[in-house]
């Protein structure tokens, strides 16, 4: 399909408790072609009290199955809407759960399937769940063209390897599910802005991180150019960040560029 126009990816910096259809219906009014959802947002990305195993059994047992009613109901705003949708939760697993995401094209289809594979052992609460093993792309038809996408859920971001299996299935949009302070880090300050700037820049991707509002994150959603450049920021507070990638403009730097894809 020849690209007409840019790609259009709406970034939902929104709580778990908002309306689903009414995001994503707002999202294709702004004429997105993806959505995506801040990382495990099937709890929310909740905490379990880590002294309580009561507690903690209560936040494993939430975990959904990707075939159950929580996926479908994205399925259908896919459908209903026209557009596709990264969607986040708590996967049931067989001995542990996954921190996961789905991409689930334009007619409902999941058309891609990735775990966390950096997860945060060193906490709560995903001291409780499994890792997953692999990172895959995926070829998402749109309006604005054909598109290979693949997803780095969170932390996966800041590690080479998740990235590496990107490059080599031939990524040029990556969507990054998030739940951390991006830019207001009382440590680090926005040195994870600055980790997706590079990793966009050097793999030669776009690249959009949706993240939760304050008061759980700093919001701050946001995304950038195969160049690295800023290219949408939210604020702080809950709305859809909309970004826009030139399709043809990623594919031309992508030849000229070839080695830093080398891999």
């Amino acid at each position: 399909m020849a690209t007409t126009r840019p790609l259009c990816v709406a970034l939902a910096q929104v709580m778990n408790d908002v309306d689903i259809d009414a995001i994503c219906a707002t999202a294709a009014e702004r004429g997105a072609d993806i959505v995506v959802f801040p990382e495990m947002f099937s709890n929310g990305y909740c905490r379990f009290d880590p002294e309580s195993e009561e507690s903690r059994l209560t936040w494993i047992n939430a975990a959904v199955p990707i075939e159950g009613a929580y996926v479908q109901r994205f399925r259908h705003a896919a459908r209903s809407n026209g557009l596709a949708i990264v969607a986040t939760f708590l996967e049931r697993g067989p001995s542990k759960p996954f921190n996961s995401a789905v991409l689930i094209d334009r007619t409902g289809q999941i058309i891609l399937h990735q775990r966390k594979r950096h997860i945060c052992f060193f906490d709560v609460p995903e001291e409780a769940c499994a890792a997953g093993e692999s990172s895959s792309v995926a070829k998402l038809t749109t309006e604005a063209g054909d598109v290979a996408v693949g997803i780095l859920i969170c932390m996966d971001r800041e590690f080479p390897d998740p990235t590496s299996d990107l490059v080599r299935g031939g990524a040029e949009i990556v969507l990054v599910p998030n739940s951390c302070r991006l830019l207001d880090h009382e440590a680090v300050g926005d040195v994870r802005v600055a980790g997706v700037r590079a990793l966009a820049f050097q793999s030669v991707v776009g690249a959009a991180v949706a993240n939760y509002p304050l008061p759980k994150d700093d919001g701050r959603s946001f995304a950038v150019d195969p160049l690295g450049r800023v290219v949408a920021m939210g604020g702080t507070e809950q709305e859809l960040v909309i970004a826009h990638f030139d399709l043809e403009a990623i594919k031309a730097l992508q030849r000229k560029e070839w080695f830093r894809r080398v891999r």
